[in-house]
């Protein structure tokens, strides 16, 4: 089951590195900025712990503008599924 919802940016793992596009950033923040967020990322919930693989550019963006969280696309999974994410 998936469900949407507000995520505090610091309980957000990301565990793999991101070369972002900082012009791509900076047209999110202002995007964000004047509309707010459109378009949730997408985490994975294991054992509790949040972790994002995607989104990158609109984390960075929302990190950037102060926002304390994200509106995020939630599915739980077990540890397996987190280690295909990280193989």
């Amino acid at each position: 089951m998936v469900r949407v919802q507000e995520i505090p940016l610091n309980q957000i793992r990301r565990p793999l590195p991101r070369q972002n596009d900082p012009n791509k950033v900076q047209v999110l923040m202002e995007s964000i900025r004047e509309i707010g967020q459109q378009e949730p990322i997408d985490v994975i919930e294991v054992d509790g712990q949040y972790y994002g693989f995607s989104g990158c550019h609109r984390y960075e963006a929302c990190q950037r503008l102060g926002k304390e969280t994200i509106l995020a696309r939630v599915r739980k999974a077990p540890k397996s599924v987190l280690m295909k994410h990280l193989a």
